[in-house]
């Protein structure tokens, strides 16, 4: 069995044109070219979402743009956490956008009369991998009959502890922006990382999703059967700024305009961004 489970967003498990697969170099979660380039081929994508890791072969998520399947579920299980969102608004997806502490992976907005009148901040972590896949994606296209150029047989593993900190550092720097506007920040997570985190980081302040709370965390299961790998929204966390500092140390603060949010985001929501239900 191959340890990976789905490249270019197809599980390993099921009969695809591999060869065809691997030459577009698509990414069907993004609907770009995968982004996620070797770096002594910057023309080649490796295309890894999801692989399998230890004795029972755990689904772990590998590439962030795993957290886009099912039609963005994941921004529909957020929502309901726009306070100023009413039935009626339009709702529309934004990437990246700057705010202090850094760069924001998504922006959930409400809009009325193309206005943006709330939102929500999002960012996706997937696990990083110490070695490199590269050798275990070869020898399953090799399985499948293409053709491919010698490779070094190299192993790779899953950095909890770097990832893990990593994030950390990264929810410093943005929450107090969020919670001094009073604006919910999410951070989507596969499960299994939830629970290092829970074991490994001070946790305390961290609770079942509270309404009051300002950074939330919505933790998602992976299975991997009948040739699909899945995402399951299975926990949900919240806590406020200065439950994060407690889990580790607050980084510099940023202080932004709550206006000045809403008047950036106005600025690039169009029809052609509209986030359908």
């Amino acid at each position: 069995m191959s340890r990976i489970l789905e490249l270019f967003g197809h599980s390993t498990a099921g009969d695809y044109d591999w060869l065809t697969i691997v030459r577009e170099q698509q990414c069907p979660y993004s609907g770009r070219k995968c982004f996620k380039i070797r770096k002594s081929e910057s023309t080649v994508s490796i295309g890894t979402c999801v692989v399998a890791q230890g004795r029972e072969v755990k689904p772990l998520i590998i590439c962030p743009n795993k957290f886009l399947a099912d039609n963005g579920r994941v921004f529909t299980d957020v929502i309901h956490l726009m306070e100023l969102h009413e039935d009626g608004n339009e709702i529309h997806l934004l990437r990246e956008q700057a705010i202090p502490g850094g760069s924001v992976d998504y922006f959930l907005v409400s809009a009325k009369a193309g206005k943006a009148v709330d939102f929500i901040g999002i960012e996706f972590q997937g696990l990083d991998t110490t070695g490199t896949v590269w050798p275990h994606r070869q020898a399953f296209l090799a399985s499948k009959g293409i053709n491919v150029p010698e490779y070094e047989d190299k192993s790779f593993g899953v950095n909890w502890k770097m990832t893990a900190k990593t994030i950390l550092v990264q929810l410093n720097h943005k929450i107090s922006t969020f919670e001094g506007m009073g604006k919910k920040f999410v951070l989507v997570l596969q499960d299994d990382l939830l629970d290092y985190m829970k074991s490994e980081f001070a946790f305390g302040s961290f609770a079942g999703s509270r309404s009051e709370d300002s950074m939330h965390f919505h933790a998602y299961r992976v299975t991997a059967e009948n040739a699909l790998v899945n995402i399951e929204l299975v926990d949900k966390l919240s806590t406020d700024a200065r439950g994060v500092e407690k889990a580790m140390s607050l980084g510099k603060s940023g202080n932004l305009v709550l206006q000045d949010v809403l008047d950036k985001l106005t600025t690039r929501v169009d029809v052609a961004n509209l986030f359908g239900p």
